[in-house]
Parts: C-alpha cells; sequence; structure tokens
C-alpha cells in the first residue's frame, strides 16, 4: 500500500455527510459528503437486537460516515445531528421530546413528572390492552364517552341499576343526590 493510499483511507475513515436517498425497504441510505455520493448504507439504530427500533432517517439530515479502513462503501451513517435547517426541538435539560412530521409532539419532563402526547387536528389516539388498562388518579374528559358494554361507578352499573322509592309509570325521578 502506498503513501497516497494511506491518505486517502485516512481521509475517509470519518466524514461528514447529509442524507440524499432512504430506502426504506432495505433499511439503507445514501449519504452525500462533499462531491461523494454513497449509497447502500446502513444507519444506526438505537436497538437492533430483540427489542429493536424503527426511526429512519430523513432527507437532508446531517450524519456522520464512519467507514472502517477509509472504505466508504463498507460505511455506516450515523444519523442525529442537529443542523440551522434542522434545529434541536427543546432546549431544556428536564424534557425529553420527540417531533413529528404531522405536528405531534410528545413530552416527558422528568422535573415535574408530566407526560404530554399533543396530536394534530384529526390526530387519534388508541390502546389495545386484551388484558385491560389501570389508571391511577383522577381523570378528567372534555367530551363524550362512549361505552359498548357497561360503566361501574363504586360497584354500581349504569345500565343495570335501580332506584329505590320511586312507582313505575310515566314519572321520572329526581336529580341524582
Amino acid at each position: 500500500m502506498n503513501i497516497t493510499d494511506l491518505l486517502r483511507r485516512l481521509e475517509n475513515l470519518i466524514r461528514l455527510g447529509t442524507i440524499a436517498a432512504v430506502d426504506h425497504q432495505a433499511a439503507r441510505c445514501t449519504v452525500k459528503s462533499g462531491g461523494l455520493s454513497i449509497p447502500n448504507l446502513p444507519w444506526l439504530a438505537l436497538r437492533a437486537g430483540d427489542s429493536s427500533d424503527w426511526d429512519p432517517p430523513t432527507v437532508g439530515e446531517q450524519c456522520i460516515l464512519v467507514a472502517p479502513s477509509g472504505e466508504q462503501a463498507q460505511g455506516v451513517a450515523l444519523v442525529g445531528l442537529y443542523s440551522q435547517q434542522r434545529p434541536a426541538p427543546a432546549n431544556s435539560a428536564n424534557v425529553r421530546r420527540r417531533i413529528y412530521p404531522d405536528g405531534a409532539v410528545i413530552d416527558y419532563d422528568h422535573a415535574s413528572h408530566t407526560l404530554s402526547a399533543t396530536l394534530p387536528d384529526g390526530g387519534q389516539a388508541q390502546l389495545t390492552a386484551p388484558g385491560g388498562v389501570t389508571i391511577l388518579g383522577n381523570v378528567d374528559i372534555t367530551g363524550t364517552v362512549t361505552v359498548s358494554e357497561d360503566v361501574l361507578a363504586a360497584g354500581i352499573s349504569l345500565v343495570n341499576h335501580v332506584h329505590s322509592g320511586v312507582q313505575s309509570g310515566p314519572s321520572t325521578t329526581g336529580a341524582p343526590q
């Protein structure tokens, strides 16, 4: 190996770049760095084992290209660098924030112990838990609650409860006391 080849490899070990294209099916991306375009590169995911994450890079996102032995075709894109075009979404030491392209925001503030999710107009939240859902603490709901079977309050069924001291007929009962 000559000195020119060694210098080229050394220069190519670590380079700043930008995501130029993303192949979601193959989980690969193309990185532009200087005048070079390096296709078919994996990007770093937080987890890729029994527990795994899917959070593909975005075209225009800055990255670091790490290329073992200076061979860029064998490189890996380390994504997640803030830039003037894509600044940090928060500036608090206490907040973990995730912002989505449609405007949805999920925050957890560990100082105030507050989890919040804000969805854009028309957004919906769905929770599927065949084993049930338990909420400890007070719940405030603004809007309509629709229940397909029954509601129990202090063991009293909304569907099957009866009122004592009321005669059947066309009359109605008084307000709850």
